[in-house]
């Protein structure tokens, strides 16, 4: 499978609780953490959930 890249590059301090809760379910915990996940249609889906706070490109 294809992998991508997921950083924040945006606070959640003002986010919903599910977005703040999608991030931690992505497996990033602050500010510019990097994770890198596969291209999965599920975690596609919780990148366009926060989609404005995150950055992906590919790994």
């Amino acid at each position: 499978m294809a992998k991508i890249q997921i950083k924040q590059v945006k606070s959640a301090i003002n986010c919903p609780a599910v977005q703040k809760r999608t991030l931690v379910a992505l497996g990033i915990r602050k500010m510019n953490h990097t994770v890198v996940k596969e291209d999965t249609p599920n975690i596609l889906g919780m990148v366009n959930r926060v989609r404005h706070l995150v950055e992906v490109t590919n790994a």
